[in-house]
């Protein structure tokens, strides 16, 4: 079953870039995939009852509660040591694996900080106001626990071959972690995992990256046929991939410090000019956390805007990252979840924050002068000066500090989405081999078909295909989580034994 599902995706594949020109084709396509995927979409996606909250948010956020409880908050005790360990205090170069502590966390960031930090921040300040920052700060700080078990889990079953390559992920740790503790159905949830990854890779990972960033560019440089973005996309990210992780890795720690500090350093500088302003800025934010300031909603509505932007941008519980932390060296399984559990501090905690405070001090939200609450519009957004929303409120909001900032933009939205795709191929490409097994035949197929879609994505709008493919990557959450709160108890026999080696000095730092 799985192998003719896949074997239709690439006939569709190579067939689309020929006919995507054609009229109507785009209609057909979204047609054809609302029809047997909207079902398992809205399935995914579906509120809680009598509410507008997301199940798979409260999935992901009950799941980061569990861990942060069951690992005596983690990601606060053990931050001083991850931060050492990233610096490469720990790091043997003898040890098994391909890529260094920063090069495997900055494979992973690139795969979470993306136009969602962008974009998806704007949407949640614009419908949950100010007050939707504080809970996705909070959404950010317990997912750094999620990060931390399924990342020490990843390197603790991984794959180690004779050529120094190595495979891990969710697919090995539920196989042979159930295996392991006597627990059955850990290889029906692996290939589930591993099917809904390549969807997800296809798709999130790939075409809407590939899509958002030909908008991007088509607004600075006028309107231009998408298949032109989509081939030189394609071009760059197959000379990156074909290199395998540590090309990827190579590429991706120049790439994620460069457009994090681009981006960071410009949100910074525009904060220091309307420094006045910061301390009103948090006044909102926190006074908005607890009373919504009469966004649509009140608390609830900026609660639910704040879980939603945390947990959709950091994918902390989603199981991807592990696959990227899995190919670190180390003999010490532990050593990477505590690397891995500053991702979402970096990518929620101070990337999105960074844009919504941006997004606060610059003026761009209307309210009303007698009662200085904010004007909605019909559908519960915040007005804002010109109707901006998403990337383009972004994009005013920062222009109120400089006009240049659209370009800024430009290249941020670039970066985003070319270090998004390299670190989803990498991902796909586990699941893909999981499933159909090693070799450089295997790889080289999925390799170009991931190529192929990268055009398919720049070329045309396949509004269903992203949804369900979004929907994958969620669905990742749902079989990840379910082995995590099985396998949680190994990750504590682990950490209890690292932490006893490291107190007694038996694990020394070594001298570079």
């Amino acid at each position: 079953m799985l192998k003719s599902i896949l074997a239709a995706t690439a006939t569709l594949a190579m067939a689309a870039p020929a006919v995507a020109q054609e009229a109507g084709i785009d209609a057909k396509v979204n047609e054809i995939f609302a029809k047997f995927t909207g079902p398992f979409v809205s399935l995914i996606f579906a509120p809680l009852p009598g509410t507008n909250f997301p199940w798979i948010v409260l999935w992901l956020v009950v799941g980061a509660s569990v861990f942060s409880i069951y690992f005596g908050f983690i990601q606060f005790r053990g931050f001083g040591h991850a931060i050492a360990l990233v610096k490469g205090d720990y790091s043997d170069p003898n040890d098994a694996g391909e890529v260094s502590h920063f090069q495997a966390l900055a494979t992973a960031l690139s795969g979470t900080v993306g136009l969602g930090n962008i974009a998806g921040v704007a949407v949640a300040v614009g419908i949950g106001g100010p007050g939707a920052t504080f809970w996705m700060i909070l959404a950010g700080l317990l997912g750094m626990a999620s990060k931390f078990t399924e990342c020490t889990l990843g390197v603790n079953y991984r794959n180690e071959y004779e050529d120094g390559t190595v495979s891990g992920g969710p697919m090995y740790y539920m196989s042979k972690g159930f295996a392991e503790r006597g627990l059955p159905g850990g290889k029906f949830l692996a290939v589930l995992f591993a099917i809904f990854c390549i969807f997800g890779s296809f798709g999130g990972g790939n075409m809407f990256q590939a899509n958002q960033a030909h908008a991007q560019l088509a607004n600075i440089f006028g309107d231009y046929p998408g298949w032109i973005t989509g081939i030189v996309f394609a071009g760059v990210v197959f000379a990156v991939i074909i290199g395998g992780i540590k090309s990827i890795a190579r590429v991706t720690e120049k790439v994620v410090p460069f457009m994090g500090i681009l981006y960071v350093g410009t949100a910074l500088i525009i904060l220091a000019v309307n420094a006045d302003k910061l301390g009103w800025a948090f006044g909102q934010i926190f006074a908005g956390a607890f009373t919504g300031l009469g966004v649509a909603g009140g608390l609830t509505g900026a609660l639910i805007q704040g879980f939603k932007r945390a947990a959709f941008s950091n994918e902390a519980g989603v199981g991807s990252a592990a696959i990227a932390h899995s190919a670190v060296r180390t003999k010490e399984p532990v050593t990477e979840g505590y690397v891995s559990l500053l991702e979402p501090f970096i990518d929620t905690v101070v990337i999105c924050t960074m844009t919504a405070l941006v997004i606060t001090i610059s003026g761009q939200f209307i309210t009303d002068p007698e009662t200085g609450l904010f004007l909605l519009t019909d559908n519960g957004m915040i007005q804002t000066i010109d109707g901006n929303s998403g990337v383009a409120l972004t994009s005013a909001a920062f222009a109120t500090g400089f006009s240049w900032f659209p370009y800024v933009l430009g290249i941020a939205v670039i970066l985003f989405a070319f270090s998004t795709m390299i670190s989803w191929s990498y991902y796909g490409l586990k699941a893909w081999t999981y499933l159909f097994g090693e070799g450089k035949t295997t790889e080289l197929v999925f390799k170009l078909l991931f190529c192929v879609f990268v055009v398919i994505g720049a070329a045309a709008s396949l509004g269903p295909v992203i949804d369900f493919s979004d929907a994958a990557i969620f669905a990742m959450a749902v079989v990840n989580i379910i082995s995590l709160y099985f396998l949680m108890p190994k990750v504590k026999e682990i950490l209890t034994s690292y932490n006893a080696r490291l107190r007694s000095g038996e694990i020394r730092k070594f001298a570079h």
